[in-house]
């Protein structure tokens, strides 16, 4: 996406906030799960709507990827709008050769592809981004995990590729960037990590760290907001749990909140 002046930045980090909630309440089960485009038809500024589609990218379909339901095809029109307003970067190497955002955003948009394919039937033609050496054992684990943080919405059900391939290899990894952001109470990075470690659990894969106990830590001492609850509610669902404390999010769209800056960007 490209970058917008204040005021626009501020309505589309609301409308992001928004949207998280939406997404929230159909994983709860409150309203249709097939309601994205409804709530789009339903916000004031319709730029705003289409960009908070590309800021969650796939976890719009969350609800459908955890459930096994299937799309609106009003929402993937909904989908297919925002990427036609807000275009991903044409070339996306991987990092450090380009912009690692373009190339996490590529990574984005081949996961949302992959879930309208199987939940709407048909999809736009994404390509697979490179990978290079990114993605290798051999990189630093402090910087793999922050990267696999900015990669957490490719952790649902029916994605995958090198990003969950790579994810199922490092299981320690995962869980030494989990303890490294608790400790730096960088709470957002670690929920979206702990999303990993409960999709790896999901598929039955050994892991040196309990992601339940984590996450219901993270839900009553972080103050998290929209975006980090939905980490967490779909870290629970991965990982067969009822609702945790925390999973609504604040109700005045409160950003989600963490000292530390790895991984919190999106």
């Amino acid at each position: 996406m490209a970058p917008a002046d204040g005021a626009a930045q501020a309505g589309y980090a609301e409308a992001a906030a928004d949207l998280a909630r939406r997404v929230l309440d159909a994983l709860g089960g409150v309203g249709d799960t097939a309601s994205l485009a409804a709530w789009a038809d339903g916000c004031a500024d319709a730029k705003a709507a289409l960009a908070a589609v590309r800021v969650l990218g796939p976890d719009v379909l969350a609800p459908q990827a955890l459930t096994g339901t299937a799309a609106d095809p009003r929402d993937a029109a909904v989908i297919a709008q925002s990427a036609d307003v807000f275009p991903a970067p044409v070339f996306a190497p991987p990092p450090p050769e380009g912009p690692a955002e373009d190339w996490i955003m590529a990574w984005r948009d081949r996961a949302t592809a992959t879930l309208l394919a199987r939940h709407a039937g048909s999809a736009p033609q994404v390509p697979e981004p490179a990978v290079g050496d990114v993605l290798t054992d051999a990189r630093p684990w402090q910087r793999w995990s922050v990267l696999m943080a900015q990669l957490a919405p490719l952790g649902l059900p029916g994605v995958d590729g090198p990003v969950a391939d790579a994810a199922r290899r490092n299981p320690l990894a995962l869980a030494r960037g989990t303890t490294r952001a608790m400790l730096r109470r960088d709470y957002p990075t670690a929920a979206r990590l702990v999303r990993w470690l409960a999709a790896l659990h999901h598929d039955g894969i050994g892991l040196p760290l309990e992601p339940l106990p984590v996450a219901d830590h993270i839900a009553l001492h972080a103050g998290t907001g929209p975006r980090t609850a939905l980490d967490l509610a779909v870290a629970r669902r991965l990982l067969g749990a009822g609702p945790g404390p925390g999973d609504r999010g604040p109700e005045d769209g409160t950003p989600d909140q963490g000292p530390g800056t790895a991984g919190g960007r999106t």
